[in-house]
Order: C-alpha cells, then structure tokens, then sequence
C-alpha cells in the first residue's frame, strides 16, 4: 500500500494569499476575495491602527471575518537593525492588542520591511510564533522547509503571476502537494490603477474543486496536525491524535479522511 498526505478533502494543491498593513484599500480587496472564495491572511500594526491611510478598528469590525489576522509588528521597524529586547516588544505588544481586538490568538507573522535574521527567527519561535512570511519569492509552489522564514510563490505585481497560476491551475500529479501563496499590499492596486490583476487572478483560480483555498495559518496548522499522524509499523493502521481529521491518499487512488480520535485499519478503506 502506497499512502500519501492530502490536503483537506483529499486535495493535492492550496492556495493562499498575504497582505500588509491593513490599509483602506483592504475593503475592496477582501471583496474580490470573498466574490471568487479566496481566503486571505491580513498582517496588521496594532500601533499605527486609525493612522490613516490605515483604517480605524470601527472600520475594520468585521471585515476580516473568515481570513486570518496576523502580526506585522507594532510600529513597523526594520527589525533587523533593532535591540531583540526591542524587537521582542514590538512583537509581542502587536500580537496582545490584536489578540484583544479579535479575541482570537494569533500566531502569524509578516516581517515588516522583509527585515529578518537568524537570531530573530529563533526569537519568534520562543514567543509562540507559528510562521512567518518573508519579502522574498520562489516561484517553486513548495511548502516551506523553515515556516519562520516562508517564501511565497510570488507577488502579485509579478508579471509572471497568471503564467504561475495556469501552471498551478493545470498541475495534476496527485503525488506532489502544491502550493500557491501570492502576497502583497492592497494600496498598490491603486497606486498602479491595475485592480484588473487581482480580479482577474481571483477570478481565474477561484472555485476550483482541486484546490483548498486557506489562509497562512491553517496550512501550518493542518501540516502539523498531518506530521502528527501514528502509523504502525507496516503503515497499514494510522492512529490521529488531533481533534481535526487529516486525509490521506491510499494507492494513488483513493482518498480518505482519518477523523480525529481514531484509529483505522487502513486496509478496511481500500
């Protein structure tokens, strides 16, 4: 028996998209995202929030409902240059206030000005940090090998992204797990007057049934849970110690879903 790691219903490609800044022009974008069923992660400045072209928290109420909310720093420093006594507080202070505001706990991160180094990296994985995105891409559709230094595939300015994207789209090796995660910040859409990308994109990717559409988050989380998995010696039993269900695929043909809790005989699904 051959068993491979599917994404949640037993799909094989994700797609996720990053965004900076919580700017006014989020507004229109999440629009678009939630017309073609894109799931986004938002990285926001708890301390320059209402700081306008920023919006203000009475503003945002809501609107980031089903995407995710992410750290981006509180005052947006090149963190590289700064004190890690310092950098540690810029963290930590935007995670509790945007902990405060949405009552979730948020875990993800986009380092401000794609500043970043060794030291903080391991700074961010003692203070509970998940992931965090980097500046620079891969245009390789991989799932990152170091989530505190993750590449996307490209940015949404990349004259190359609706290339990527048929790639992707048209992509059908069920043995490879394929990822797409396009960033950016969505005041640049009006800076370029080029909103047609986006829309375009969205509308081009959306509403595929290959594709699990995520956010930043949920693919860390669920990979995770994936590694998680114990299987017996011979692979054929697989016992899921999570309260969320992984999917597998077993003998290229068949995907299953081992629901959390549970032991299964995988031969009894084939």
């Amino acid at each position: 028996m051959k068993v491979y790691t599917c994404f949640p219903g037993g799909k094989a490609k994700a797609l996720t998209m990053s965004y900076d800044d919580g700017k006014v022009q989020d507004r229109r974008l999440i629009d678009i995202f939630n017309k073609y069923g894109i799931k986004g992660t938002f990285n926001l400045n708890y301390g320059q929030v209402g700081e306008r072209p920023r919006m203000t928290f009475e503003e945002m109420e809501g609107l980031y409902a089903g995407h995710e909310i992410a750290t981006h720093t509180m005052t947006h420093p090149t963190i590289e240059r700064c004190p890690l006594v310092e950098v540690a507080q810029e963290l930590l202070e935007d995670r509790k206030g945007l902990e405060k505001w949405t009552g979730q706990i948020v875990r993800g991160h986009a380092y401000p000005n794609g500043s970043y180094s060794e030291e903080i990296k391991q700074l961010y994985r003692q203070l509970g940090v998940a992931y965090a995105r980097v500046v620079e891409t891969v245009p390789d559709f991989a799932l990152p090998k170091d989530p505190l230094e993750w590449h996307a595939t490209c940015h949404h300015n990349d004259p190359k992204l609706m290339e990527y994207a048929g790639f992707f789209a048209d992509f059908k090796k069920s043995q490879y797990l394929k990822l797409m995660y396009v960033w950016g910040h969505s005041y640049e859409f009006d800076n370029n007057d080029n909103w047609d990308v986006i829309e375009n994109f969205c509308k081009y990717m959306g509403g595929r049934d290959d594709i699990w559409y995520a956010t930043n988050i949920e693919i860390i989380d669920y990979m995770d849970a994936a590694k998680r998995l114990q299987f017996s010696a011979d692979y054929e039993k697989v016992y899921n110690p999570n309260a969320c269900s992984v999917w597998l695929q077993l003998d290229s043909d068949k995907c299953v879903e081992i629901e959390g809790g549970t032991l299964v005989d995988l031969n009894t699904l084939l």
